[in-house]
This record gives C-alpha cells, structure tokens and sequence, in this order.
C-alpha cells in the first residue's frame, strides 16, 4: 500500500525532511517523528521561518533549522500538498532548482487537492493528522517507532485533533493512540509539558482580552472575525500564535458557525484562518474560494492585493451560500 515510501528511501543516504511556512503541532511533530523513524539515512528537519515559541513543548523542536539541505539525496514534504504554503521554498531561485531536481516524496491529510508543480510523489490520505499517514507507513513498511517517535506522533495527533475532540476524529484514531501508548508515549504526560509551555504571560491575557473585544459578528451572529494586522504579529506571534488566543473563544460563542482570523501583512498578503462549528462543515469551501484548502472544519487560505474589509465582504457573501448548499447537499 505504501510502495512508494519504500520506493523513495531506496538508495537514499540522506533526506531533509521540510515544513511548509505555516509550521504547526502536525506537521512539526510528524517531521519530528520521521527522523526518528528513518534510522538508516542521515536527516534534517528544514522549515523557511523559526519555530513558534508556542510550539516548543516539543522537546525537539530544536532539531529543525532554517538553512536548507541542498546536498540531500530527497526530500519528504509533510502536512501540505499546497503549493501557496510553500511559497517560500519556492520563491529561493536555489531550492527551487533543488526542488525540481531532486527526488520528492509528498505526505499530507488534507482534503485540497495535490497542486505542487515540481515533480513529486505522494502519500495523501485524508484523516485527522498527516502524523496518523506517517504512523501508517511506519507500520506497514516494517520500521521501527521508538518511543521518542511515538511521543511525537501522539503530541502531533493531540494538536491537530484539539485534543481527540475534532469531528474529524474516529475509531482508527484511537486506536493508533493506544498503538503509540503502548510504545511508550504517555497522554498524561505529554499533555501535562504541553500545558506548562502554553500557559500565557499577564502581557499576552491581556492582548487576548483586546482580540476578542476588536471581533466582529455578520449574518445574524452567524459569522464571527476578528483583525489581526502585521503589527501584532510583529509584537506577538512569536509569543504566542493570535490564532490559538482567539479561533476558539469565537467558536464557542452561540449562534457562530464560522469564526474566521484574518491577517494582514505589509507586502500586500492576507491569510485566513477558518474553524466551523459541529453543525457547519464549510471550512474548505470558505477556503476554496480564496484559493486556500483544508479540512470541513478547520482551513485556511492566503491571497494578495486585497484588504480585510474585502475579505470580510467576500465572507458575507458566500457564507449564507455555502451553508445553503450544505443544508440542501
């Protein structure tokens, strides 16, 4: 089933394995867990911009660098099969060239279709985690996951799923957890590290409290978004990601069934992070319609040359569109 992870590793003595620009609990946790698991190559862990500080409840999160591999035998891709996140790869004249002639191997679990350009293979399933595609291969091709491997994957699990409470979560979910469990990862635990490292300084509580006083609510309180320009990402994000401070604090609030962060940057770029609630499963298609992808629940998207205030319009034009459709599907 999984011929073409056997097919890439062969003749393979080294392989960097690459985050797309938006680097997540996921994705950071899979990359983490292939490097353990592929014990015959040498490996490295590249992502374009610096690991987020919330993220550093891995213990491990150390090992991934911003300076890219061009002496790599391949390349392994994890948790996107987007080209517009890994624009930054892209727009490097030298990893780009590297990219279009080097072997590339593609694992994701998203729904959006496959839309890289250079040449690749790929691995894409859709379920909750792309760390439950990795878990899969792992198995099927025989290799080994150690402890170090397992905690990695059920901390990427953990984090893509909201904790096992995403609609998304089903009975192979669980049950690659209890796999994972008895290989040593422990839940407990490894929730008990992550709580310590996301608790909130006094300085970033209070910049949550001005999040959710600037959001705004459409559509009969249906539609739920807040602003988040370049100078709060500029004073924040590396603190602590906007988007986990205030997605969910929207989401909670009766009567939304889309709550949307938007960002803005000064090159022109705006990105959107999308979550339904359990009774909306649009996120894709939200996203879809700015080019973006993603799961029914949970998207994102990014686009140019364009405002909030024309995001938000967008958003109040499609929104009662696709819910319509969902309801009459």
């Amino acid at each position: 089933m999984y011929d073409k992870f056997t097919e890439f590793l062969k003749d393979k003595k080294s392989i960097c394995i690459i985050q797309a620009e938006n680097p997540d609990g996921d994705s950071l946790g899979s990359a983490i867990a292939l490097d353990y698991i592929l014990k015959d190559t040498e490996n490295s862990l590249y992502c374009p911009i610096d690991i987020p500080k919330y993220l550093h409840y891995f213990p491990d999160w150390s090992r991934v660098s911003s300076d890219f591999d061009f002496k790599a035998d391949g390349y392994i891709i994890v948790d996107t099969a987007a080209e517009v996140l890994l624009s930054k790869l892209l727009d490097d004249t030298a990893i780009k060239n590297r990219l279009y002639s080097a072997p590339v191997l593609v694992i994701d679990h998203h729904e959006t279709e496959d839309d890289i350009t250079f040449p690749h293979e790929s691995i894409i399933e859709v379920r909750p985690a792309a760390a439950e595609v990795v878990f899969e291969i792992a198995k099927s091709c025989n290799l080994e996951v150690d402890k170090p491997a397992a905690e990695a994957l059920m901390q990427a699990i953990m984090s893509d799923t909201l904790g096992l409470t995403s609609v998304a979560v089903n009975a192979r979910t669980f049950e690659i957890m209890a796999e994972l469990s008895k290989l040593g990862a422990n839940i407990g635990e490894l929730e008990e590290n992550r709580r310590e490292y996301m608790k909130k300084s006094q300085r970033i509580f209070e910049y949550k409290a001005e999040l959710i006083k600037r959001s705004e609510f459409y559509l009969d309180g249906v539609l739920a978004t807040v602003l988040i320009p370049w100078e709060d990402i500029e004073e924040y994000s590396d603190e602590y990601n906007p988007n986990v401070l205030i997605l969910e604090e929207l989401r909670m609030v009766e009567g939304v069934k889309v709550a949307v962060a938007v960002k803005t940057y000064p090159d022109g770029k705006v990105t959107g992070k999308i979550r339904c609630s359990g009774d909306a499963s649009i996120a894709d298609k939200i996203a879809g319609y700015f080019g973006g992808g993603g799961h029914p629940y949970a998207a994102g998207f990014r686009t140019y040359d364009t405002s909030y205030e024309e995001v938000i319009k967008d958003l109040i034009k499609i929104v009662p569109q696709l819910l319509a459709e969902e309801e009459h599907a």
